[in-house]
């Protein structure tokens, strides 16, 4: 704890200190509760693209396994990202970015010379392209509210277990202090007039 001064300005700067903390720390809580949820939001809708990314790949098992083909070669590199747009979301006080839209650079190919299961596999990648890109935006959602999560939370210890409790230790000390001061003003000022008393009775 910092040495404070014993006096009545210092007692008024602990007092006008104490009640900023206390205005101050339920705003900090109500964020920290915010970033809390939605750090559960975050991660419940990836583990939902992972979900969302296991049944596209048990709904396409056989096309996938047709992959490994000798006819299969060439199918992913049919389908290149040519472009995505990310939106900006504002979360108790931070950016996190989100998915808008995407663009996808598709080389055309011969119906006639590919097997007939190349339009499904193609669609396959399509969406698994987009799911992906998707999870890696809530990865780096997730990371910014979790840094952020994180800050704010010392800042609840740090009012809580230290400035609030610290400030109201030093308010009990100063009004102790001045509290004893104040009486021994009142016993000094008791003696003095019984001083002048037994003076003022000698010299009648």
């Amino acid at each position: 704890m910092a040495k404070i001064k014993l006096t009545k300005n210092e007692l008024k700067a602990q007092r006008d200190a104490l009640k900023r903390y206390e205005r101050y720390l339920p705003t900090l809580q109500l964020k920290k509760q915010q970033l809390q949820l939605e750090v559960r939001h975050a991660k419940d809708a990836i583990a939902q693209l992972e979900a969302s990314m296991k049944m596209l790949a048990e709904r396409s098992e056989k096309t996938i396994a047709m992959f490994s083909g000798n006819d299969a070669g060439g199918v992913t590199e049919l389908i290149q990202v040519k472009s995505w747009t990310t939106g900006v979301r504002n979360v108790a006080g931070i950016d996190v970015p989100t998915f808008e839209s995407l663009e996808l650079d598709e080389t055309q190919y011969d119906l006639f010379a590919t097997p007939a299961w190349f339009d499904d596999a193609v669609e396959l990648v399509r969406e698994k392209i987009e799911l992906e890109l998707k999870k890696v935006l809530l990865e780096e959602t997730t990371k910014l509210l979790e840094q952020e999560l994180r800050v704010v939370t010392q800042r609840v210890n740090l009012f809580e277990k230290v400035m609030i409790p610290e400030t109201k230790e030093n308010i009990r000390v100063i009004n102790i202090y001045l509290g004893d001061q104040q009486t021994n003003s009142v016993g000094r000022s008791k003696i003095a007039k019984r001083k002048c008393a037994a003076r003022d009775a000698s010299i009648a």
